[in-house]
């Protein structure tokens, strides 16, 4: 496993995300949420994994409690990160945090991150009391999510030092933050969480045929359409995969992972997949490689 150091936190370059533990629209059923999941969890511990991503808002909190009692007697092991959902009053910032820190059965959260800029408040109502939360010892770093460079550097601004990290959508298909937030987060020591590094399955190759059975059906990219377009794409990944004798999912994670200050949260429905999340930190892609999909992506 690779690890990533900034500001003073170190986690695993590839961590786990888990918004499908206890959510509903993934379809997963309860056997996953209650056996699969677990399972799932201590074998990214066991692998050197670090990085736990959930929030307040997956599952109503569902979330929080499975990966609350899935690491139970191996905190040590875990830099736990969860989300404050931004719709609310700035007052409750706090007690939020406090909901969370029970669900997850935890008395300090690693990294407690705005999830998304706030549509009523601005920074400076919400990231003071961040700090307080890290001055009480309660969380130990703030982040944001899904803020665009502005909005991040108002929150460090109202925060009055380092918002450690911003989590974004970022894959081969969604390469927006590469313009502005990575080269800002590598010159600063600040970190870029991705989501969705496989463009939720997309880049996978396993949708081409027909598109999966859950919300993600109804989204404009996995029509039929959209899906033909990425034929070359996914045909270099292939490729490009037979040779590192890999897969083309860590094929895509490994793109991200070659950028300094960049770690990714896939998540996994099994085990095995798991497994080939991590194993992707061991793909290193040559420049050649990189420059070659970084040009098919122009036209995905």
């Amino acid at each position: 496993m690779k690890y990533v150091e900034a500001g003073g936190a170190r986690m695993s370059a590839v961590g786990l995300g888990t918004w499908q533990f206890g959510s509903m629209e993934w379809g997963y059923g309860s056997t996953y949420a209650r056996e699969e999941a677990a399972k799932i969890v201590h074998r990214a511990l066991e692998l050197g994994v670090t990085l736990i991503d959930t929030a307040e808002l997956y599952g109503f909190g569902r979330s929080e409690r499975i990966v609350g009692e899935a690491i139970r007697g191996q905190r040590d092991k875990v830099f736990l990160a969860t989300k404050l959902f931004p719709v609310g009053l700035p007052m409750q910032v706090a007690s939020k945090a406090r909901a969370s820190a029970r669900r997850l059965g935890v008395d300090r959260i690693d990294l407690y991150q705005q999830h998304g800029p706030s549509p009523m408040f601005p920074a400076g109502a919400t990231m003071p009391r961040m700090r307080k939360l890290v001055e009480s010892g309660l969380v130990g770093h703030a982040g944001v999510s899904n803020f665009s460079l502005a909005q991040w550097q108002a929150a460090e601004k109202a925060f009055g030092g380092p918002v450690l990290s911003n989590q974004v959508r970022f894959s081969l298909l969604a390469r927006g933050p590469e313009r502005e937030l990575v080269p800002w987060a590598q010159r600063n020591g600040r970190i870029i969480i991705a989501y969705s590094p496989l463009a939720q399955g997309l880049l996978s190759g396993r949708y081409q045929e027909a598109p999966p059975r859950n919300f993600r059906r109804f989204r404009s990219e996995f029509r039929a359409s959209s899906r033909a377009k990425l034929e070359p794409l996914l045909a270099a990944m292939s490729e490009i995969a037979s040779r590192h004798q890999a897969t083309s999912a860590q094929v895509a994670l490994s793109w991200l992972l070659r950028k300094p200050n960049v770690v990714v949260i896939p998540g996994a429905s099994s085990v095995h997949q798991l497994e080939q999340n991590v194993a992707a930190a061991d793909v290193e892609l040559s420049d050649d490689e990189d420059a070659r999909l970084g040009r098919l992506t122009l036209t995905a």
